[in-house]
């Protein structure tokens, strides 16, 4: 049977503003188990690279039943750390056999 791992998801919650009206976020570390991580291949990468302007490394299948924003967060697994980037793609819950229905596209960043 074919599992996930457990990743570390940083959820932003707005806590006030600067001086300039810019939105001031606080990071929490969430834990997620059964995300399935597979690399992205090789064609996928220039594609994304020309329009995103990003290097996607790995594709994280998320969860049936998540329900945390996946959307432009910080993501560390494997010890090390990613940004996610793009829309999630979601599937039909009911349609789709596996444990997975949402997928979302990370780039490694320092």
């Amino acid at each position: 049977m074919i599992r996930g791992i457990t990743v570390t998801l940083y959820e932003r919650v707005q806590t006030g503003e600067d001086e300039f009206h810019a939105p001031i976020y606080e990071e929490t570390a969430q834990d997620v188990a059964n995300v399935l991580v597979t690399p992205t291949a090789a064609a996928e990468v220039v594609s994304e690279l020309q329009l995103y302007g990003k290097r996607s490394v790995y594709e994280l299948s998320i969860p049936k039943g998540d329900a945390h924003e996946w959307e432009n967060r910080r993501i560390s697994f494997f010890g090390q750390t990613f940004q996610s980037f793009g829309s999630v793609t979601e599937y039909i819950e009911s349609m789709v056999p596996g444990p997975w229905n949402k997928k979302v596209k990370v780039e490694r960043i320092e």
